[in-house]
């Protein structure tokens, strides 16, 4: 389905526009593209189309991909390189796309070095050099949870190494003030797990440093204003990485509430 969308845009040796229509039709369903800037917004299509035309999309588990939802998907993995661009994502080429929940085979070795194998039921994942894996997900109003940006944050993150939770920063910061913000924050949010305390993001961030990234990532981009709330410091250090400001550009009134 992607080589059927790339000859469609890109046939000509230059892209073809995809009508207004379309665009309106797709970012409908991504309400959070809202909290962009006008300009952020075009610069955002222009990537992902940019996008579709340097990576290859496969539809797995009988799923038929269609350019609605090849659009949408990328609009949302080139939310987290907006402002550093595709170099970003440039050792990989794969997008593997499961209609819903999908099972990966995993392998652990416990105390007594017994090897114990178990399907591990996921909704995405990220290979550091590797595909990327999502699942199609239903498009429902921003809750803060969001499988695209989560698993494109995570290869973020693996610029600089594995997934650490500590991704290539911008000239204007520092590994200090990251790793302090950053540190705190997740401490503050694995006790507020550990004791039942209200959670500003999904309690999976809880997981790793690289997950509490991850999960904060999908905060930012469709909860800003509970995010900047619950963790401005941190906030403002996404606010920098990603030279973004949705809070700004949020709704309070039609930006619901965290459980």
């Amino acid at each position: 389905m992607l080589r059927v969308l790339k000859r469609w845009l890109f046939g000509r040796g230059e892209p073809a526009a995809v009508s207004e229509a379309q665009w309106q039709r797709v970012e409908g369903g991504l309400p959070f593209l809202a909290y962009l800037p006008a300009d952020a917004r075009e610069r955002l299509r222009a990537l992902a189309l940019a996008f579709l035309d340097q990576k290859t999309f496969h539809g797995a588990g009988g799923l038929v991909l269609t350019d609605d939802m090849l659009l949408a998907i990328a609009l949302q993995a080139c939310l987290p390189i907006l402002n550093t661009g595709l170099a970003a994502y440039r050792d990989w080429v794969g997008v593997v796309v499961y209609p819903g929940d999908f099972v990966i085979p995993r392998e652990e070795m416990d105390e007594d070095g017994v090897v114990h194998e178990y399907d591990d039921p996921v909704l995405g994942e990220a290979w550091p050099g590797g595909p990327v894996i999502v699942s199609w997900q239903p498009l429902e109003p921003a809750d803060g949870l969001n499988v695209v940006i989560h698993e494109f944050a995570h290869k973020l993150d693996m610029c600089n190494g594995e997934a650490d939770g500590f991704p290539p920063l911008g000239p204007d910061m520092t590994r200090a003030a990251w790793a302090r913000i950053f540190a705190a924050a997740y401490d503050d949010f694995c006790e507020r797990v550990d004791t039942g305390r209200p959670l500003p993001i999904d309690a999976y961030a809880a997981e790793s440093p690289a997950e509490f990234f991850a999960v904060m990532s999908e905060a930012f981009f469709e909860r800003p204003i509970q995010l900047r709330a619950a963790y401005p410091a941190a906030y403002a250090q996404l606010k920098r990485l990603y030279g973004l400001d949705p809070a700004a550009g949020a709704n309070p009134s039609a930006s619901g509430h965290s459980n």
